[in-house]
């Protein structure tokens, strides 16, 4: 994987193979980062990486001068990894070992952008879950955006505050708002 713009722009960051991960292409990540860059600057956002993997979407946040990332996976060699990358680069990137739904029902911390990549295979009650206990629990801040990255086969439009998708390939981006 490789960060695409900012002060690490072009850099390289190599994950070990044996990661349970399937990180964002580079053209979707571009993509989303094209549509987020539209709408906010990144050094005034906090943000919640969700389901985060090897940190390509928090290194790419960082990267663009996002000073409060707090990157949340269940899987201890991907905190691992993500741990040895923010320290080799010194990125303000909050780590946290956790099953994301958990956290979601007890977590304090509220940012303005919510990245989840939950494993694509997700149960459709598994994705609803998502929203439904960002939304209940007052996480998303106000002029905040939930953003679900999904496979073109889910349909998320249905759910609680649901805003708008875009595709790229076969990934997916849902869009939740508060209403």
């Amino acid at each position: 994987m490789r960060i695409i713009s900012g002060l690490y722009k072009s850099r390289k960051i190599i994950a070990p193979k044996k990661l349970p991960v399937r990180p964002t292409t580079d053209m979707a990540k571009e993509s989303l980062f094209n549509i987020i860059n539209n709408l906010y600057y990144f050094d005034a956002v906090s943000v919640l990486d969700l389901f985060a993997g090897t940190g390509n979407i928090s290194y790419e946040f960082a990267s663009r001068g996002t000073e409060q990332i707090t990157s949340v996976d269940q899987d201890f060699g991907c905190i691992k990894f993500m741990n040895q990358t923010v320290e080799k680069f010194d990125m303000p990137i909050q780590t946290i070992k956790s099953d994301v739904f958990k956290f979601l029902e007890k977590t304090k911390i509220q940012a303005n952008i919510i990245f989840a990549d939950p494993p694509y295979d997700f149960a459709d009650e598994q994705f609803s879950k998502i929203p439904e206990l960002v939304f209940q629990n007052n996480i998303l801040l106000e002029d905040g955006l939930l953003i679900v990255e999904h496979s073109k086969h889910t349909d998320l439009s249905k759910l609680v505050n649901f805003s708008y998708s875009k595709s790229y390939g076969g990934n997916m981006f849902s869009f939740f708002e508060i209403v």
